[in-house]
């Protein structure tokens, strides 16, 4: 999830009164639904019925999809958990509305065009998450940055001034009091009743599942939900290795914070594990400390050691919301976050095979079709992009953690560039992970120009989005920087090709690059490095409008939910 970046451990949370509670909770809910505006020109009937069809042109490019999976196998406990979670999940994905946008019916009623109000549902508001955030309703504004985690007109100096207690917690709002004073709202206490009926739902869920480890995370995750306090239910996830169910939920990523990159958004995964595939991933974890000590870099940039008891594991997604689902829909999860579980116990790695294979065979295809030389396309498959996935997932748990200076963590150092860095180092240490592993036996080694090509294609599939998001900037940086260190060329045709003898040098001088920012915590030259390399070029642009004719969807979004699923 492509899942950083990184966090920190929750502080404990400053009491509030009741009655400042309820106030705040009040104001609360009148900033959600306050949406910024500013006055839009009256459109005509002609202009309304071309803007009506570009949107529905942007709804048709999202290629839909059937999250469905074979739950014959499971006991009949776990499919009755399954429903439950997915209830769990549904309200999680309304807290997410109330964090990004605020009240969803509202938005709605107020747009007549069936397809923009389908393009409202699948962005989870009135802005293109692929197209950056650029408002498509009527007399909408610019994406506010702080989504609704902070007052609209909050400015970062005024932040950065408050003395308040867990003011930067992943799980807290800023909010203003009667005064006008910044104030801190813990999540917990903002959505304090939904919390307790998801809560309720996975204790429910707890009491049919199948499998003890399950049983006792489900019923931590539900502790967490209403008191804030999530590691606990990290620790009892990481010990959670048997059971043929999953769910992801709660407040995870801080993605959609592009204030501080701190506050976390609600979302949900309902995962229902493929045995056959994940006994094909098993092996990997153990290698991590060999991986780590052969990187690329200066010692005193690896010298912390990375846990071991992570798990890699294949699962087919039967239900993705909130975050999960807006905009680019996630493939691979890398959890948990908080980085006192990753040193103590590594971290879980879940591929979701049947949302990856729809996007390799709709989208990265096609587009490998349009832009990778002929000669180099025997190289795009399945298999070199799922092991790209899952590298770049494992890949998270190598590096370096917290600042060579002592001051902090990478993320900390780094602010609102965390996450694309996290991202970019995990991109391109998965790529280096694929070349020692197949030194030392564990894989192919035959096939790493597979991997590579891939890779490449993958990147493309990547910037569609433009350069706006974490991963965006991480792909454009590694795209700039790889093609300018001779690891691909482009012909005069608009088609690249990979130079296999020059690439796995750019990939170490690359892993070196990023690994270094990260562990001096250089703000500055990591901005730097963004500012020159983290740009879609005229060249580059021009391919990608070319396959922006060719019908090539952008994304997928899915058909899902118990019907689906005939429970």
């Amino acid at each position: 999830m492509l899942a950083f970046p990184e966090t920190e451990p929750v502080m404990p949370l400053r009491p509030l009164t009741l009655a400042l509670a309820l106030t705040l909770a009040g104001g609360l809910v009148a900033c959600q639904q306050k949406a910024p505006t500013e006055p839009a020109a009256a459109a005509t009937p002609a202009d309304a019925t071309e803007a009506d069809s570009d949107i529905a042109a942007k709804v048709a490019s999202y290629a839909e999809v059937e999250l469905n999976a074979d739950l014959s196998k499971l006991p009949e406990g776990d499919r009755q958990a399954i429903v439950l979670l997915l209830q769990a999940g549904e309200i999680m994905d309304a807290l997410f509305w109330k964090q990004v946008w605020g009240d969803k019916q509202a938005l709605l009623s107020k747009v007549e065009d069936p397809a923009t109000r389908r393009f409202v549902e699948i962005n989870y508001g009135p802005w293109d998450r692929l197209d950056d955030d650029k408002p498509f309703v009527d007399g909408i504004g610019p994406r506010p940055p702080g989504a609704r985690f902070y007052p609209e007109d909050m400015t970062k100096e005024e932040f950065e001034a408050a003395d308040l207690p867990d003011k930067d917690s992943l799980y807290t709002l800023l909010r203003r009091d009667e005064g006008g004073k910044l104030v801190v709202v813990p999540y917990h206490v903002a959505y304090k009743a939904e919390l307790e009926q998801a809560a309720d739902l996975l204790r429910q869920a707890a009491k049919v599942a199948s499998d003890p480890g399950f049983r006792e995370y489900l019923g931590l995750r539900a502790d967490a939900l209403v008191s804030g306090k999530y590691q606990p239910s990290d620790m009892a996830w990481m010990d959670m290795k048997t059971s043929p169910i999953d769910v992801v939920i709660g407040p995870i990523e801080s993605y959609q914070d592009a204030l501080f990159g701190t506050k976390a958004a609600f979302e949900a995964f309902v995962l229902v594990r493929d045995i056959e595939w994940s006994e094909r991933l098993a092996k990997f974890a153990q290698h991590l400390p060999a991986l780590q000590r052969e990187l690329p870099v200066d010692a005193k940039y690896k010298a912390e050691t990375p846990g071991t008891d992570a798990d890699l594991n294949a699962y087919d997604a039967i239900y993705y919301g909130g975050d999960a689902n807006s905009g680019a829909k996630t493939i691979a999860i890398n959890l948990p976050n908080d980085e006192e579980v990753q040193l103590a116990k590594g971290s879980r790695r879940l591929q979701l095979k049947n949302a990856m294979r729809a996007k390799f065979d709709k989208i990265l295809v096609p587009i490998a079709n349009e832009l990778i030389d002929p000669e180099q396309r025997e190289h795009i498959t399945f298999d070199a992009f799922f092991e790209n996935v899952m590298f770049h997932e494992v890949a998270h748990g190598l590096g370096i953690k917290n600042t060579l200076d002592g001051k902090g963590t990478v993320r900390q150092a780094l602010t609102d560039l965390a996450s694309s860095y996290e991202e970019g180092k995990a991109d391109i240490l998965g790529l280096y992970m694929i070349g020692k592993l197949g030194d030392m036996g564990e894989l192919d080694k035959a096939k790493l120009d597979d991997n590579y090509v891939t890779f490449l294609a993958g990147i493309f599939r990547s910037v569609r989005f433009g350069a706006s998001s974490a991963h965006g900037k991480a792909n454009m940086a590694a795209f700039n920087f790889l093609r300018e260190q001779g690891a691909f060329a482009r012909d005069g045709g608009g088609r690249y090709r990979v130079d296999f003898d020059k690439m796995q040098a750019a990939v170490d001088a690359l892993s070196a690059r990023i690994l270094t920012l990260q562990g001096d915590g250089d703000y500055e030259g990591a901005r730097a490095f963004i500012e020159q390399y983290g740009k879609v070029g005229p060249e580059l642009q021009a391919d990608l409008d070319r396959i922006a004719k060719k019908d090539i969807p952008v994304d997928i979004v899915f058909r899902q939910g118990r019907e689906v699923l005939g429970l």
